[in-house]
């Protein structure tokens, strides 16, 4: 983490999990890096940590932007208004999210991605990677297109989740 951010007092914000709305709502774009942004992501960094988790999108502590935040074992790096811009192969793994926690499934995705954003600095940044970091990079992009990795559940599979995750909600079963 750089000086500028390690230097910031930061709040550990809670995560907010399926079905809050926030989470199936597009983010909005970051129209101007301030003070607030820099905040931002140094309070997603130890929410992330915190959680813990790998991945981290704004709209998962209830801020629709576009900012997320990410360490696949070498960060943490941040990216505001991110986008996926290539993408190749196939790999299947079993992928979680703190949005939807204790609760894992095999999702199919691109082997490698890479993604552009923006750094504080309002700079253009990249970051590539297969395996990991290219889920990562997927993954925290989906949740500022509002999409969960429910999304990417077979019809089957998502209808069952869903069933078992509202029963829960409901106290008519007991957490897996």
């Amino acid at each position: 983490m750089s000086d500028r951010l390690s230097s910031l007092p930061v709040a550990i914000f809670p995560i907010r999990t399926w079905p809050d709305p926030v989470l199936r709502s597009p983010a909005a774009l970051v129209t101007e890096i301030d003070g607030d942004i820099e905040r931002l992501v140094n309070d997603m960094i130890e929410t992330m940590y915190d959680a813990p988790g790998v991945g981290l999108a704004a709209p998962q502590i209830g801020v629709s932007l576009r900012v997320v935040v990410f360490d696949a074992g070498d960060g943490p790096f941040h990216l505001i208004n991110p986008e996926i811009v290539e993408t190749s192969g196939s790999w299947t793994f079993d992928e979680g999210c703190l949005s939807v926690p204790e609760r894992f499934w095999p999702i199919k995705r691109a082997g490698f991605a890479r993604a552009r954003g923006l750094d504080l600095d309002g700079n253009t940044i990249e970051f590539a990677g297969e395996e990991l970091l290219g889920r990562v990079l997927q993954h925290e992009t989906d949740h500022i297109e509002g999409a969960l990795l429910l999304s990417r559940l077979g019809r089957r599979i998502r209808k069952q989740a869903l069933k078992e995750m509202r029963e829960e909600a409901m106290g008519l079963r007991s957490e897996q």
